[in-house]
C-alpha cells in the first residue's frame, strides 16, 4: 500500500522511460555502419519511423508490439483484439512520415503452440490490416519453451512515400498549430501502470465503473485507434508540417520534432474516465499521468494555421486545434500544469 500512498508512477511499477532511454542510446550509439551503394537509410533524428532512400519515393520501416496489454487479454481471455494493437502500434508509427503502410509481418513468440489462441489472434490481426488498408504478407510463430513464460506479440509494417510528401518535421516553425485526434482510450502504452495500480488498490479487472460502460477490464482491452485513413486524407490535401504519434512517453513525444520549437497544448482534449480512475486510484500525479498515458489524445498534427479548420473536418470525430507552436524548447500544457523538457 506504501506505493499508493506515495503516488504510483511507470518507474515504480517496473518502467523507467529515463532509464530506457537511456538504454536505447548506448545501443543506438554501437549502431554505426551504413551502406555505401544502393538504397540507403536517411538518417533524420526524431522520426517515428526508420527511412530508407529508394530512387523516386522513401520507404520506410517500423517496428513495435503490444507489450503487458497482452497480460490482460490473458486474464480476461480475449484475445480476439490485442492483433488490432499490434498493427496500430506500427501503422500509426508510419504515417508519421505521411506514408502509406503497404506491408506487415507479425511475430508470435509462445511457450507452447495453442490453436484456438492463435486463431483469436490471427482475427485481430487481420481486422486491424484491414483497418489500416495494409496486406500481412507473412510472419513467425516461434514456439520457445524455454525462454518464454508468457505470449509476446510483435510486427513490423513497411511503408511508402513519394520524396516531395515526406513528413519529416523540418518545417515545424512557429506560429504552426497542433490539431490532436481523440485516443479510444489507453491504446497500448501504460499497461504496466494501470495493471500495478489496480493490483494495489485491490481492483478486480471486473469491477465496474459508473462512469464506464463495461468493467475496467474490458476497458483497457479496447484496442487503439487505427488512425491511417484519416491522417492520409489529410496529409494528402493539407501542408502538413510534422505528426506525432502519442504512444509511449506520452507529451514527451512532441519533443520528436525538429529542435529549436516549442509546443504549448493550451486547449488539450478531454481524457477518458478510465484515466481519471487509475489516477485517483493510484494517486497519479499529472506530470505523470501526462508522461505515461496518451490522455485522450492518440495522435496529432503540425499544420500553418490556415489549413487547421480543414484538417479538422477532413478527420471529424473530435478532433480539433488543441496547442501551437513557439520559438523556444519543451513541450507544455499550462492549464495541467505540466512542462516536459527532453524525450
Amino acid at each position: 500500500m506504501s506505493d499508493r500512498k506515495e503516488g504510483m508512477t511507470y518507474a515504480r511499477s517496473g518502467v523507467d522511460i529515463d532509464m530506457k532511454s537511456q538504454a536505447i542510446s548506448a545501443l543506438v550509439k554501437q549502431l554505426s555502419f551504413r551502406r555505401k551503394e544502393g538504397p540507403r537509410m536517411i538518417d533524420l533524428p526524431g522520426q517515428f519511423t526508420g527511412l530508407i532512400d529508394f530512387g523516386e519515393v522513401i520507404l520506410t520501416l517500423a517496428t513495435d508490439g503490444v507489450g503487458t496489454k497482452l497480460l490482460l487479454a490473458k486474464a480476461m481471455d480475449k484475445w480476439d483484439t490485442v492483433g488490432i494493437d499490434c498493427v496500430a502500434m506500427n501503422v500509426n508509427d508510419t504515417i508519421c512520415a505521411g506514408a502509406e503502410p503497404i506491408a506487415f509481418v507479425d511475430y508470435l513468440a509462445v511457450d507452447r503452440p495453442d490453436p484456438a489462441l492463435l486463431e483469436q489472434i490471427g482475427v485481430g490481426l487481420n481486422r486491424g490490416c484491414e483497418l489500416a488498408n495494409c496486406d500481412l504478407v507473412g510472419g513467425e510463430v516461434a514456439v520457445l519453451p524455454e525462454i518464454m513464460k508468457e505470449i509476446d506479440l510483435s510486427g513490423a509494417c513497411l511503408g511508402m512515400v513519394r520524396k516531395d510528401r515526406l513528413v519529416d518535421g523540418s518545417r515545424v516553425a512557429a506560429g504552426d498549430v497542433v490539431v490532436g485526434l481523440p485516443s479510444s482510450g489507453i491504446h497500448s502504452n501504460g499497461l504496466t501502470l494501470a495493471r500495478k495500480v489496480l493490483e494495489a488498490a485491490e481492483v478486480p479487472l471486473d469491477e465496474r465503473f459508473p462512469s464506464l460502460e463495461g468493467s475496467i477490464g474490458m476497458e483497457l482491452l479496447t484496442p487503439t485507434e487505427i488512425y491511417v485513413r484519416k491522417v492520409l486524407r489529410v496529409a494528402a490535401e493539407c501542408d502538413v508540417h510534422g505528426m506525432v504519434d502519442v504512444t509511449g512517453g506520452g507529451l514527451r513525444n512532441f519533443l520528436r520534432l525538429r529542435r529549436g520549437v516549442g509546443v504549448v497544448i493550451d486547449d488539450p482534449l478531454p481524457a477518458q474516465p478510465v484515466f481519471g480512475i487509475l489516477a485517483e486510484l493510484g494517486g497519479i500525479s499529472m506530470e505523470e499521468q501526462y508522461q505515461t498515458f496518451n490522455m485522450g489524445m492518440g495522435f496529432a498534427m503540425v499544420l500553418p494555421e490556415e489549413e487547421a479548420a480543414k484538417a479538422v473536418q477532413l478527420c471529424g470525430g473530435g478532433a480539433k486545434v488543441v496547442g501551437r507552436v513557439v520559438d523556444g524548447q519543451g513541450v507544455s500544457a499550462p492549464s495541467l500544469g505540466v512542462r516536459y523538457e527532453k524525450y
